[in-house]
């Protein structure tokens, strides 16, 4: 196995160990606040979470979801308010992180370009999705990195608010009901396993944003042109 194959299965090893230890916690978290009778602060801690995460993507913004749909799957907590608190955090902090990088001070906004650039993962992402400023916004909210790089770069170009809201809600509210009916299906097929339903939906999210990368790379490789020895040579 090549030094790059062992690297990205580290890295997809640390992913699932992460993803498993983070839906564990927010399980037994959200078990706990119900409970209590504190079934409104499930879905406050779902929408917080969220928000959270459009800002500072260390926050586990999927793995949230994932939790909090599986425990509806057990009836525990109500599906629909699952994804309306979902979608609320992920259109609220998107505005947040937007208007944070438009009006934020000179060096804020600096710091805010570069690390929405730095990432190798953010550059294809954006590759892929082209430079449609609604393609951009409505699609990149599915990928982590890119929803950040996104929502930064729209608030310094100053993208006018009234649509960046607009395709914001929309694809929030398609990121948030995907991801809660994924985890919910999911939960409700392994309903002996909720930890496991929680790994397996993340899994699964990840995989079908990694076939449309490979698809994309490889459409790329098929429609470059094929240089001969000759014309290289020119």
């Amino acid at each position: 196995m090549s030094r790059r194959a062992i690297f990205w299965t580290v890295i997809a090893l640390s992913a699932l160990v992460l993803v498993a230890v983070g839906g564990a916690i927010l399980y037994s978290l959200f078990n706990e606040e119900v409970a209590s009778s504190s079934e409104p602060l499930a879905y406050l801690t779902v929408f917080a979470l969220v928000f959270c995460d459009a800002i500072v993507p260390i926050f586990p913004g999927e793995t949230t979801l994932n939790a909090a749909s599986v425990l509806a799957s057990q009836g525990t907590l109500d599906l629909q308010w699952v994804i309306v608190a979902g979608a609320l955090g992920a259109i609220l902090g998107d505005s947040a992180l937007y208007w944070i990088a438009r009006t934020g001070p000179k060096r804020l906004k600096a710091k805010l370009d570069a690390s929405s650039q730095t990432d190798e993962r953010v550059a294809k992402g954006l590759a892929l999705l082209g430079r449609s400023g609604p393609l951009l916004i409505v699609f990149g909210r599915f990928v982590p990195g890119v929803r950040f790089a996104v929502n930064v770069s729209m608030g310094l170009t100053e993208y006018p608010y009234r649509r960046f809201l607009g395709w914001s809600a929309l694809g929030g509210t398609l990121w948030a009901t995907y991801t809660c009916l994924l985890a919910y299906r999911v939960g409700s097929a392994l309903e002996d396993f909720p930890l496991a339903s929680i790994v397996v939906s993340g899994v699964i999210t990840t995989v079908l944003i990694g076939v449309v990368y490979w698809i994309d790379r490889r459409k790329r490789a098929e429609d470059e042109p094929t240089l001969t020895p000759d014309a290289a040579a020119h």
